[in-house]
């Protein structure tokens, strides 16, 4: 199937649900499934093959996407790392923690607005889904990226018995993180286990096997038409992590444990073009999405989602309902049948419905606030159904489009729709209010000249003590 032909089938809106309103649900496995979440740093909507890329090549994920549920509405709570992750491990949207930008972040001095300040670790006192899988018996493992807090507010403090550290993107690195999560998957095969393996590839620096690079630089000889997508080194080192994805999914099938383990795999943001200075090299193209990390357009949210459960669900599945990174923690307890933590609420909905494919999901709206400078200005927005509002702090604008009829938010509609956009502005407020989100204020130091200049945000390393469990 070309491109433009996947692109129509797959747009948002079109494939109709994976869930039947009212259905039963099925019963579920009697032994509790392992839980093997994959986590890609920085991935794409439209990097992958099973998502229309035809320029990179992912056999072994594209594979894992044929064998299970293909997500095109997938969504990371934020545009950047670390409140996505805080969000995944929580079950809370990143408002709710107060963790609302990458940590440290990289604030503009002298913008329009004084962005608001976040806490700089995940709090001790919130409840992870580590800990609530631990509780039950599983055996938990942390690899590759945190981004969450240093010394004092690590893996370690939130419910993972084994760390490996990840500290770059090289092919070597990712193999030594796939050599590693499989050993633990060996150690623990007789035994519930929860590993979450988060890399630091694709992010950049780009960094690929010479041999992978000039591979893709013949994929760009005179008669090769790839207008979208044309980084033979970032094409490179994706096909790297893709072959690492397969060997540690084969050898998983090898011990014999595919039917018994759940198998995520995910991004933490949209794709990066571009580094936030607009100084560097073009990495990948996000279209027909609009824009890329660090903005509320669909670049920058909307992101891959394959989950793998043989005999539970369906191969070959294509689901366009609509969720969003917090929902993976109420997913994995049901799915794990263990009662949450006491005194923890979640803001995600479990997916185990579309999953099974016994029922539809019961809320009618998802929402990000993202009140930080980085590829955009502060922002925040909602999706209700097909339509979708951004609102921009800086002015009060708001845009609004109708995803079904424009994946690429070219046409806004606020103008021609001024009662809808009013109505989604005004849920949004009311949905901030309810998590207590923090606004930006209006910047004394504001100066237009220099307003588009970054500067530093202070590292204090605050104390590592705990409270309440939340």
């Amino acid at each position: 199937m070309d491109r433009r032909r996947f692109l129509a089938v797959t747009g948002a809106g079109l494939l109709g649900g994976c869930g039947r309103l009212g259905a039963a649900r099925p019963k579920l496995p009697k032994d509790r499934p392992n839980f093997l979440f994959i986590l890609i740093d920085d991935l794409g909507w439209a990097d992958l093959g099973c998502y229309g890329s035809t320029f990179h090549e992912t056999p072994n994920i594209d594979r894992l996407a044929a064998q299970g549920m293909r997500f095109t509405d997938a969504y990371a709570a934020c545009p950047v790392c670390s409140p996505t992750r805080a969000s995944i491990l929580t079950g809370k949207y990143p408002a709710t923690v107060n963790l609302t930008d990458f940590i440290p972040g990289h604030p503009r001095p002298w913008a329009r607005l004084r962005v608001p300040r976040f806490n700089l670790q995940l709090p001790l006192e919130e409840a992870t889904i580590a800990e609530a899988l631990k509780s039950g018996g599983y055996a938990t493992a942390c690899m590759g990226k945190w981004h969450l807090g240093g010394r004092g507010f690590g893996p370690k403090e939130q419910g993972f018995d084994v760390v490996v550290p990840g500290v770059n993107n090289h092919d070597k690195k990712v193999r030594s993180l796939t050599d590693a999560a499989i050993r633990f998957i060996e150690q623990n095969r007789d035994k519930p286990f929860f590993l979450y393996l988060a890399h630091h590839s694709v992010h950049i620096p780009i960094e690929a096997r010479p041999e992978l690079v000039e591979k893709y630089k013949a994929k760009l000889e005179p008669g090769q038409k790839f207008p979208r997508q044309a980084n033979p080194r970032y094409a490179a080192m994706l096909e790297d992590l893709d072959h690492h994805t397969g060997r540690l999914i084969a050898r998983l099938d090898q011990l014999g444990l595919g039917d018994k383990t759940v198998v995520v795999f995910y991004s933490d943001n949209g794709g990066l073009i571009r580094i936030f200075t607009g100084k560097g090299e073009i990495v990948t193209s996000n279209a027909p999405l609009r824009s890329e990390k660090g903005t509320l357009y669909e670049g920058g949210i909307r992101v891959p989602l394959i989950v793998r459960w043989p005999g539970v669900i369906e191969p070959k599945t294509v689901c366009n309902i609509p969720v969003t990174s917090p929902d993976f923690y109420p997913t994995l307890l049901e799915l794990a049948r263990l009662d949450d933590l006491p005194g923890h609420r979640s803001d995600g909905e479990s997916i185990v419905p579309l999953l099974t494919q016994s029922d539809t999901l019961r809320r009618d709206a998802i929402f990000w606030h993202y009140p930080h400078y980085h590829h955009s200005t502060p922002a925040g927005a909602i999706r209700q159904g097909d339509m979708k509002l951004i609102e921009f702090f800086e002015d009060g604008r708001l845009e609004l489009y109708d995803l079904k009829a424009d994946i690429g938010e070219t046409k806004n509609l606020a103008s021609a729709m001024p009662e809808k956009a009013k109505a989604l502005r005004d849920r949004l407020a009311r949905w901030r209010e309810s998590v207590g989100a923090k606004m930006p204020t209006p910047n004394p130091d504001y100066d237009p000249k220099r307003a588009d200049q970054w500067g530093h945000r202070a590292r204090k390393r605050p104390k590592a003590t705990k409270g309440p469990r939340r």
